[in-house]
């Protein structure tokens, strides 16, 4: 469902180097422990928890802060990098964390040992963090930016947050519903833990475009919550 020209575009816009993004997805690939057939085993995982069901992205916008306990009941959770550190604090363990490793670490290592799947993400600005943190997961799921290859996946998106709804229409659930997905706003929620509101915003104006096209072409219905 995600267009290659799509990551043309970013890499483009933002002034990205490809050959940073291969060099970071090369250097996770290799950090992955087992087989490429075992870690692709995962996804036989990702698709029990997915397939058919409902399924709650959170990301890290200033309304998820108004989230009720009553929708982390409802389904499968998946917490977008810094927003993990949010359901934590609620008493919620995500089934499923998109990360690229800008978030809290500490929170994120914690909800993986108890139990969450971390689904790792490698671009050419993440290098030295996963360098440093890649190897203290386990029931890791690689994914680049780049073409897949050998263990590592590319479901598509380009930020934490979208890329947890394309993870999650590529397994084919019944619906996503998207939390403290603020798309259209000038302010950013605490949980995004960002360091350049500019960039964050043109970020977010991408994350909108990419989502806005998986509504168009997909049969899953895709609900955000901000907008209504």
């Amino acid at each position: 469902m995600f267009k290659q020209d799509f990551y043309n575009e970013i890499i483009d816009d933002f002034n990205f180097s490809v050959s940073k993004d291969r060099e970071s997805a090369g250097i996770l690939n290799d950090l992955l422990e087992g087989t490429a057939e075992a870690v692709h085993a995962h996804l036989d995982v990702l698709e029990e928890k997915i397939k058919d069901k409902r399924v709650n992205i959170f990301g890290g916008g200033p309304s998820l802060e108004r989230v009720e306990d009553e929708h982390f009941k409802k389904g499968t959770n998946i917490s977008a990098n810094g927003a993990t550190s949010f359901l934590i604090g609620r008493g919620v363990i995500p089934d499923i964390i998109v990360t690229d490793l800008d978030g809290k670490i500490d929170d994120l290592l914690k909800a993986n040992k108890m139990g969450s799947i971390v689904v790792l993400h490698a671009h050419g600005d993440n290098i030295q963090a996963i360098k440093r943190y890649a190897a203290k997961f386990n029931n890791v799921i690689g994914t680049t930016q780049l073409p897949p290859f050998g263990k590592l996946h590319n479901f598509g998106g380009f930020t934490d947050g979208d890329r947890a709804v394309y993870l999650a229409e590529h397994f084919k659930p019944e619906k996503i519903v998207l939390y403290g997905m603020d798309l259209d706003t000038d302010e950013i929620g605490r949980y995004s833990f960002t360091k350049d509101i500019k960039i964050k915003r043109k970020k977010l104006g991408w994350a909108r475009k990419l989502i806005d096209h998986l509504k168009e072409v997909s049969e899953v219905e895709i609900l955000n919550m901000t907008e209504y």
